[in-house]
């Protein structure tokens, strides 16, 4: 017989500390299947709770990619859309995201910053390293909601 991990399901960080515990396969493999089942259920243009609210950092290269593709300067775009903040990154001035259209599509979809691209970040391995930022994204994301359910049951079952 199978003994239950006994996780508290309301409280995700218990799953949190019981991951930490197990082996980087082990809770790639979770993730992996989770997010591949959340994502076949979810869209994120049901949501954009991260292009509403949460701003992601904006990198050299996505400031070079993004200002050549809507047409300005490097320069003008950081003067314009960006600021830089308390951990001397730079991120955009206000949210809701500039980019983000009433049908919660991107305007810059296309060239959209790496942070955006990867977002909620459960699809990419190390995941053991993204626990704590997993449990900062939860009351944002009803994707990483769903994937810790997906996970908390099946490791309680």
């Amino acid at each position: 017989m199978k003994k239950k991990k006994n996780i508290n399901k309301s409280n995700p960080k218990s799953l949190v500390h019981f991951l930490k515990k197990q082996s980087h396969q082990f809770v790639d493999q979770k993730f992996q299947e989770a997010h591949d089942e959340v994502f076949e259920e979810i869209s994120c243009l049901s949501c954009a709770n991260c292009c509403k609210t949460l701003g992601p950092r904006i990198i050299n290269t996505d400031i070079k990619r993004i200002s050549r593709y809507i047409g300005t300067t490097a320069k003008k775009f950081q003067n314009d859309y960006l600021k830089v903040d308390e951990d001397n990154d730079w991120v955009f001035k206000q949210m809701p995201c500039y980019f983000l259209e009433e049908n919660n599509e991107c305007k810059i979809y296309d060239v959209r910053p790496s942070a955006c691209r990867t977002y909620p970040h459960t699809d990419t391995w190390q995941q053991k390293k993204q626990l704590s930022l997993h449990l900062k994204n939860l009351p944002f994301c009803p994707a990483v909601e769903k994937i810790f359910e997906k996970i908390n049951k099946q490791i309680n079952s």
